[in-house]
């Protein structure tokens, strides 16, 4: 199977760069799985595709502000990170731009010194092993300065951050949202609990593979990156 065999067209006006209001209110597609059948609703009607004793499982991971904008120390290049996972306290694999500029005992400095990141190792995949230098809490500055990686498409600021959060987000740890859970609210899960549908949750961190293109032409030599 090539990949070319997923090319499609969207036209960009059709790409909404803001998020609804009611998150609900979003349009989605359905496949009937018997015919073929294509259809298309609103997301406040998931609930009529469910029945009692179904179990609905939910991804509660949440989205850190994985993106920090940066200057190289001595030169003051502009340099972008994408925090992806955490090895130790202050030590992350990080994906950056420029790479070129990025050799070990680089430093670069973000919010005017207040978080200062040295690269330690150099991957084979490209990434850096990182070490974060700091006063206070992590989580705290990292709130402060960094940005959420919303995907190449929506070209927008996000002005809230909680917008591109699922209700039931819990634990802090993907550089992505899992999307298809953020037209879910409050009142939604209730009425479909209300029907006799179990919730469950489980926490996958969404990681470098969302951000990360297909290279390849045949989808079989494409190496999938694992996730939390």
């Amino acid at each position: 199977m090539n990949t070319e065999e997923f090319d499609y067209y969207l036209p960009e006006e059709l790409i909404a760069q803001h998020p609804l209001t009611d998150r609900a209110s979003a349009r989605f597609m359905t496949i009937n799985k018997e015919t073929g059948e294509v259809g298309h609703d609103y997301f406040y009607n998931v609930k009529n595709y469910l029945k009692r004793g179904d179990c609905l499982v939910l991804n509660d991971t949440r989205v850190i502000p994985a993106r920090l904008y940066g200057v190289k120390e001595g030169t003051g290049a502009a340099m972008e990170f994408l925090l992806l996972t955490r090895h130790s306290q202050n030590v992350w694999e990080v994906i950056l731009k420029p790479g070129r500029r990025a050799k070990e005992g680089v430093r670069v400095i973000f919010g005017d010194g207040k978080l200062v990141a040295e690269i330690k190792e150099v991957l084979p995949t490209g990434n850096r092993m990182v070490e974060f230098f700091y006063e206070g809490l992590f989580e705290n500055v990292l709130e402060e300065l960094g940005e959420m990686p919303l995907p190449p498409y929506i070209t927008a600021k996000l002005e809230d951050k909680e917008m591109y959060q699922t209700v039931y987000s819990k634990n802090e740890g993907s550089a992505a949202a899992p999307t298809a859970g953020l037209h879910f609210t409050p009142e939604l899960l209730k009425e479909i609990e209300d029907m006799g549908v179990r919730l469950a949750f489980l926490t996958l961190h969404v990681g470098l593979g969302t951000f990360r293109p297909v290279k390849v032409d045949n989808v079989k030599e494409h190496k999938m990156h694992s996730e939390y």
